[in-house]
């Protein structure tokens, strides 16, 4: 349930209020509420968090570990064994492993192998991986995939904050043009109406025809049929808005009938939006190109750890074994070495694996050479449309300009005689649609700009 409180207190609040009683709602400071409250942009926001969290995880296959084992068994007051092993070992960047291990182990039934001295025998050695592994293997590449993540995220939330914009913007902007429309229709609804009641009084002196009063009163409800409809489409609009409006604790608020849109947003959206100057609006660190490019990078890498399963695998250990008290006095004869092979005869699994990760590579290429050409010539397009709607606006401006003087010439002839009521009215009409035309046309550049917005995808 929306909030009880009125949007109209919580936005200016007594302070605010009380230094500037003007109750119009700018573009600017919608936007700012947009972008610090709404849900969905806090939403896109968790996408960073994610991509810590994934490195810190990425991180953790590097974190030293220690181990301990430990088993006993006795049975007819007989010790038939008891083991213990503690290890600590320290991965490391290359796929190399190091390790500390102590052993102690006892019992009538021991394993042979497992017989050590009495105070325990220590060890500590190292792993190798001199094929498969050693410049490249799971854990490294989950780090550099987690440190790529992070950019592929931060451009993910861009492009998701981007669009929440986009379409608090476009709700914005028709709740703008509806409240344009209720006002045109609200003065001209006031024109028809003292227009009415003068030629009531014309004739009932006598100097106008009946007739006119049915004409006259046909305009008056004509523009209170324009003016309902411009009322509906204003509530709705309202309505749409107020799903963008949010306070802390995820309060949803509503748009107050006391507020107004912004009345300068032609000439400050592109300032707002940070696209003023067209010569700088580039693809340069476009979030959907950083994140293709994110991708390959993360493709790229998934690649190269597919072409090292094709080498043999091939690890070797060496450790050093000495009694506890001993381990000063170092001795060549003491240790434990081992070596591990393998390597499939035909490598089919590994090569097809390799050939699926070039191709995958290949396509997401191909996608960023085409969404670069594409936002190129797009970024252009909605240039070019911008200037025009702002030149059509200038010539629709001239149009209503002069709808207006031929408007109130022809009340001149009408006051003098030599004109009717239906010429008035068909001026009127003409001076409405050219005012209407200019409305559309607000909305057009309006709608082309964010169109611009959107496409650079800068939601800074």
């Amino acid at each position: 349930m929306k909030n009880q409180i009125t949007f109209l207190l919580l936005f200016f609040g007594l302070t605010i209020y009380a230094q500037n009683p003007s109750k119009e709602f700018t573009f600017e400071e919608y936007l700012g509420y947009v972008k610090k409250f709404h849900p969905l942009v806090k939403q896109a926001d968790l996408k960073i968090s994610e991509a810590q969290a994934k490195l810190m995880k990425a991180r953790g296959a590097f974190d030293p570990k220690i181990e301990a084992d430990y088993s006993k068994k006795e049975y007819s007051d007989k010790n038939y064994y008891s083991i213990f092993n503690g290890s600590f070992k320290i991965p490391t960047w290359y796929g190399i492993e190091i390790k500390a291990a102590f052993d102690n182990n006892e019992g009538l039934y021991l394993n042979p192998e497992n017989t050590v001295p009495n105070a325990g025998l220590t060890s500590l050695g190292i792993s190798v991986p001199i094929g498969q592994g050693l410049w490249i293997n799971a854990r490294m590449s989950d780090l550099r995939k987690a440190k790529l993540y992070q950019k592929l995220n931060k451009a993910e939330r861009d492009i998701e904050t981007t669009n929440i914009i986009y379409e608090a913007a476009l709700n914005y902007i028709n709740w703008k043009r509806s409240y344009d429309e209720v006002q045109l229709y609200n003065t001209y609804l006031k024109n028809a109406t003292i227009r009415y009641d003068g030629v009531i009084k014309l004739i009932e002196q006598g100097d106008k025809a009946g007739i006119d009063s049915i004409e006259a009163g046909i305009t008056v409800k004509t523009r209170k049929l324009n003016l309902e409809n411009a009322r509906l489409k204003l509530t709705k609009s309202k309505l749409e808005l107020s799903n963008f409006l949010w306070m802390e604790n995820n309060v949803p608020l509503e748009i107050d009938d006391s507020l107004f849109p912004d009345t300068n947003m032609e000439k400050t959206i592109l300032t707002t939006l940070n696209i003023d100057d067209f010569s700088v609006v580039s693809i340069e660190n476009h979030p959907k190109l950083n994140a293709l490019q994110s991708k390959i990078d993360i493709l790229n890498i998934e690649r190269k750890l597919k072409a090292n399963s094709l080498l043999p695998k091939l690890d070797v250990s060496y450790n050093y074994l000495s009694e506890p008290s001993a381990f000063e006095n170092y001795r060549f004869e003491d240790y434990k070495i081992g070596v591990n092979f393998s390597f499939p005869i035909f490598l089919r699994k590994e090569r097809a694996n390799l050939k699926l990760a070039k191709l995958k590579l290949q396509d997401s290429e191909l996608s960023l050479h085409f969404e670069k050409e594409s936002l190129t010539n797009k970024i252009e397009a909605q240039k070019q449309e911008i200037e025009s709607y702002e030149r059509q606006r200038i010539i629709n401006n001239e149009l209503v300009n002069s709808y207006s003087l031929m408007l109130t010439a022809e009340e001149r002839l009408f006051q003098m005689g030599e004109s009717s009521l239906f010429l008035i009215n068909s001026r009127e009409n003409n001076l409405v649609s050219s005012q209407l035309t200019n409305i559309v046309l607000e909305n057009s550049f309006l709608n082309a700009t964010l169109g611009l917005f959107k496409t650079v995808a800068n939601p800074e």
